[in-house]
């Protein structure tokens, strides 16, 4: 079985620990038509500012503990004792700024939710349902940002969104499967073309 797992090629970037292998080959670029689970994702990435996703995905449960599961409409509701609790949850990460940038995006995903019907058609209709496939990033020529993160990063804050720069918006949008950034030889970059509605982009 080892022998088995070895033989399998992944992204580079996934290879530090089992967590961060099973993230990679069960959920990042996989595309994402959840509103829930979209909102997971990119307040993860909230979270993530600063910090190592391995960080992140070691404390996954204590942040879906800490706010309801990424509930939006019950983060939308939460009050000032609700953020003391959070604080105080062991293991949680203790910054207030990042906390009360969760609750302020959960009401603003309600905002545009009003507007579009569902979360993931906005982020979904930047791109017309299509997973953009880069020239040159199935080789590893990866940026941290694009016009594309940026131009969303722009309307989430006109829109009153926090902590979500150009590059926080692109690793969600590789993420949720907006952006196909797997690498060529990766065992996940056929797959994925194989259950996409894909555009390439050179």
């Amino acid at each position: 079985m080892a022998s088995e797992e070895q033989s399998i090629n992944r992204c580079s970037w996934c290879m530090i620990n089992e967590l961060e292998i099973k993230y990679h080959d069960e959920e990042w670029g996989v595309p994402v038509h959840d509103d829930r689970k979209q909102f997971e994702y990119l307040m993860m990435e909230v979270m993530q500012c600063g910090l190592s996703w391995d960080i992140v995905l070691k404390k996954r449960e204590i942040f879906r503990s800490c706010f309801d599961n990424f509930d939006y409409d019950k983060i939308a509701a939460y009050s000032e004792r609700d953020i003391e609790n959070i604080l105080n949850i062991p293991g949680m990460i203790r910054s207030r700024r990042k906390i009360e940038a969760v609750i302020n995006n959960a009401r603003c995903v309600q905002q545009i939710r009003k507007e579009y019907d569902s979360f993931s058609d906005y982020l979904w209709g930047w791109t017309n349902g299509k997973t953009l496939i880069y020239k040159g990033h199935e080789l590893g020529n990866i940026p941290s940002s694009n016009a594309l993160s940026k131009e969303i990063s722009s309307d989430f804050k006109k829109r009153g969104m926090k902590y979500l720069g150009a590059v926080t918006v692109y690793a969600h949008l590789q993420a949720c499967g907006i952006i196909n950034d797997h690498m060529k030889e990766c065992h996940c970059y056929k797959q994925l073309i194989n259950r996409q509605d894909v555009k390439y982009i050179s």
